[in-house]
């Protein structure tokens, strides 16, 4: 004791059952597990086997432009959207949402209680390549046709080929197919102010591809090889009067007209 005096025991006895304690019998523990394991199961049949947070509604971002619809959204989900919200598989949603032809990417998340969020990114051209048939393609910097119109979009390159005989001769070596992704990978390679300037990106052979632009300006590309570099040589050189642009050797091009 704090006085000197020695502790009495019947005191301290006293003092140690007057103080409250909380002892469950075997028994009690058993019935507050089986309650915690009710509570906990009708939750989850709650949220993912009942009706109550079913998917009322599909939400979607990034469409409606007239080009993609919220609507052909919605019809690429499906059924998937049916039920619960709990249970909607997420990853097979995004897959079926990014099998849409414009779509380059899709989010997917769940909006509590009962919105299933789409977000789509939507792909852009960078080219349009015209087919014997007259028709277009677009085709965005990734090399991914999307989109076929009877007319190239406004603002974006035409990919044409114009082949050589030389070119045609060696379309065993080279195919057709490589010529226009090669053509796609310098539309895409141009700075927006000249792309929105370039009316067509003709292509007459693996090593001689040219770009017509607005106002009669007509560049020589050269083949589809050092796009970057030549383009910011093409964006320095235009700087200067010219009609005629040569960035074909990037190290040495040149202007005339």
């Amino acid at each position: 004791m704090a006085d000197g005096r020695l502790a009495d025991p019947l005191e301290e006895e006293l003092e140690e059952e007057s103080a409250p304690r909380l002892r469950l019998s075997r028994r009690g523990i058993v019935v507050l597990g089986a309650f915690a394991a009710a509570v906990l199961g009708g939750l989850a049949w709650l949220v993912f086997y009942s009706s109550v947070l079913d998917v009322r509604d599909v939400a979607v971002q990034g469409a409606g432009d007239g080009k993609l619809t919220a609507d052909q959204v919605r019809e690429a989900v499906g059924g998937l959207a049916d039920g619960p919200l709990a249970r909607v598989d997420l990853d097979q949603v995004t897959r079926r949402v990014e099998a849409i032809p414009r779509v380059a990417k899709a989010e997917v998340w769940r909006g509590w209680p009962h919105t299933l969020q789409v977000k789509v990114v939507q792909r852009t051209a960078v080219a349009a390549v015209k087919g014997e048939d007259g028709q277009f393609t677009q085709v965005d910097a990734a090399g991914v046709s999307f989109a076929t119109e009877g007319a190239a979009p406004e603002g974006v390159p035409v990919v044409e080929l114009r082949l050589s005989q030389q070119a045609k001769d060696a379309s065993g070596v080279i195919t057709r197919t490589q010529l226009v992704q090669g053509a796609v990978a310098v539309a895409a390679a141009l700075p927006p102010e000249i792309a929105k300037r370039t009316g067509a990106v003709l292509v007459h052979s693996y090593d001689a591809i040219e770009l017509q632009l607005s106002g009669g300006v007509t560049v020589r590309w050269g083949s589809p090889e050092q796009n970057d570099r030549k383009a910011r040589v093409l964006q320095a050189l235009m700087a200067q009067k010219g009609a005629n642009f040569d960035v074909s050797a990037p190290e040495a091009p040149a202007v005339s007209g």
